[in-house]
């Protein structure tokens, strides 16, 4: 009889945690980051590194419509920037995919390469076919490109 009863317990307890679980995730579903995750990236998607003189020669052209994408801090933004690049911080880039221009190129920067990165298998994930990872501001900064400041 003891027996029984501890089975029964075990399998109300388990019954209630499943229970706990489906409730759990219909109020709070998973992420937008995770759901990117557990998409396949495109199988004709271009991702590759991009070095500051390889941007200037390959994008910055009369006519050749890209999308220059800072993914640091709005801190770090305002410092100083690319000119003629949008900041979306990597940390809320999957909540502002709209943002980002689909159909055209989009070349990605940081700091110093590792958050771009990130931002660079974020949007390959959400179906953006054309990547190029232009890896850190410091590298920019090094070659001797220019830089602006927010006003």
């Amino acid at each position: 009889m003891r027996m029984t009863t501890t089975v029964i317990f075990v399998a109300a307890l388990f019954a209630a945690l499943i229970l706990y679980i489906l409730v759990t995730q219909r109020n709070n579903p998973m992420p937008v980051t995770s759901q990117i995750a557990s998409r396949p990236v495109a199988a004709n998607a271009v991702q590759q590194l991009l070095e500051p003189a390889g941007y200037q020669s390959q994008f910055v052209q009369p006519g050749r419509r890209h999308t220059l994408l800072d993914v640091r801090t709005p801190e770090e933004f305002a410092a100083e920037y690319i000119p003629g690049a949008i900041n979306i911080p990597v940390q809320v880039l999957s909540e502002y995919l709209h943002e980002v221009p689909t159909g055209q190129p989009v070349v990605i920067y940081c700091r110093s390469g590792n958050r771009s990165k990130i931002a660079m298998q974020i949007l390959a994930q959400a179906g953006h076919a054309e990547l190029y990872d232009l890896g850190g501001i410091i590298e920019w900064k090094a070659a001797g490109l220019p830089v602006q400041r927010k006003q």
